[in-house]
């Protein structure tokens, strides 16, 4: 697709190319949903003669959908290939680079995406990765860790589990001016591309565990990567891989994520506000040491987070007033935070949620929470989650849609029963209620 089809299309909001792009009516039965087709083979009118599709793993249609909605959803991007799982999107990716290659990671990086390039790419196809803290390391430093065989830059932002913020387009020109001129890829998986852009800030390729945010309903295990017209040759490199390797999405898990798609913009808002509300709360708890979520206000980094929010989220945080009198803006779902207390005290905290499932995962419409040092991350070397400021005390929470007074008092009440007095910072100091908790507590005192 041409950079002026890309923008012809994208002169559509979000949410309307989120409910139409890929959704046309089917052509035989006129049905506005289209239907799932099963099918893994195709009838041929002649030999080589057929209507786009000759065998399911090579193409189908329900996927064909979902991957014209992802490129379209996906701001700069013109193809999008689907795969059955975000590790195999990955693994794809990675294999793509070809032997004896390079790639300097985020340090920062998804414990499922650590594994993969230091147990299984390093012995298979001989890859080596420097991980480098791309939130504070000079250019010098990262010009310096790019080789002469390094092939790509791997960016998450915000990273997971510390929520690191990287400079997306600090980091594409100095990949992009660099004599090895190395791709640059983000996993958007966090953000989701409601929030956050990275092809419009440089980035030659956007990845996604369909999994989270995109499906947003816990039911569909799937990834896909999203490339920007001045990379097809890459696409197509992709989707031949796609097809050798066979790690495709089935038609019916296909049907499910292009469903929960056509609510994307609707459900990024909430879990964006609900997650500032419960990040403000953590920050005035007692029981709280530091949280992190980069649209506080008081977030280190929350300039380069206004800067980075899509054009079409900007549109929506305008509308919501001054983020100075807000205390931050909506920045998609994900908080973390570090409690107080003994060793003990996170897994009080998240055995006694009630809301907040204790759950691996995130992005679905129910809030989870997990101990990252213990689950998600538990692959990383203890030495390096130490040095990352993975401990036993970070908590990581996604953040649903559920009603925002609920999971204030959820919250509430998980770090009263989690943390002893003795271990808070005294004088003990009752937090500002939140609004959403003014009612509640006025309840309470009435009886």
């Amino acid at each position: 697709m041409s950079p002026a089809l890309v923008a012809r299309r994208e002169e559509k909001g979000f949410s309307t190319r989120a409910v139409h792009v890929g959704s046309e009516p089917d052509q035989a039965t006129n049905a506005v949903i289209q239907p799932i087709s099963l099918s893994t083979t195709f009838k041929q009118d002649a030999v080589g003669v057929h209507k786009g599709y000759e065998y399911g793993r090579s193409g189908n249609p329900n996927r064909d959908s979902l991957e014209r909605l992802l490129a379209s959803l996906e701001a700069g991007g013109a193809e999008a290939v689907a795969f059955s799982s975000g590790s195999a999107a990955t693994s794809t990716i990675i294999q793509s680079l070809g032997p004896n290659s390079h790639i300097v990671s985020v340090s920062d990086v998804y414990g499922g995406t650590f594994r993969y390039m230091t147990r299984v790419a390093a012995a298979n196809q001989g890859l080596e990765t420097t991980f480098v803290d791309l939130e504070n390391a000079s250019e010098d430093d990262i010009a310096a860790a790019i080789r002469e065989n390094t092939k790509l830059i791997w960016i998450e932002s915000p990273t997971n589990p510390t929520l690191k913020l990287i400079d997306i387009r600090r980091i594409a020109d100095i990949a992009h001016t660099h004599a090895s001129a190395p791709l640059v890829l983000v996993d958007n998986t966090f953000l989701s591309p409601y929030w956050s852009s990275p092809l419009l800030n440089g980035a030659d390729i956007v990845m996604h565990s369909l999994t989270k945010y995109i499906n947003g309903h816990s039911d569909v295990i799937m990834g896909a990567a999203i490339i920007p017209p001045h990379r097809s040759d890459f696409a197509d490199k992709l989707r031949f891989l796609q097809n050798a390797i066979g790690a495709v999405p089935s038609p019916y898990d296909c049907w499910l994520a292009q469903r929960g798609a056509k609510t994307l913009q609707l459900r990024m808002k909430t879990h964006g506000q609900n997650a500032l509300a419960v990040a403000k709360y953590l920050e005035r708890s007692p029981y709280v040491k530091d949280v992190i979520y980069p649209g506080l206000a008081s977030h280190p980094r929350h300039e380069l987070a206004r800067r980075m929010i899509s054009p079409h989220a900007k549109k929506f945080v305008e509308t919501l007033g001054s983020p100075e009198e807000n205390g931050g803006i909506p920045f998609g779902g994900m908080v973390s935070f570090r409690i107080r207390g003994d060793d003990g005290a996170a897994e009080r905290f998240l055995t006694r949620t009630k809301l907040f499932t204790l759950a691996e995962s995130l992005g679905g419409v129910e809030s989870l929470a997990e101990l990252p040092s213990k689950m998600t991350h538990a692959s990383i070397p203890p030495a390096e989650r130490a040095n990352l400021g993975i401990g036993n005390d970070l908590i990581r929470l996604s953040v649903g849609i559920e009603d925002v007074e609920d999971l204030l008092e959820d919250v509430k009440q998980a770090l009263e029963g989690a943390v002893d007095v003795a271990d808070v910072a005294s004088p003990l100091k009752v937090p500002q209620q939140h609004p959403a908790l003014e009612g509640l507590a006025n309840a309470l005192a009435a009886n």
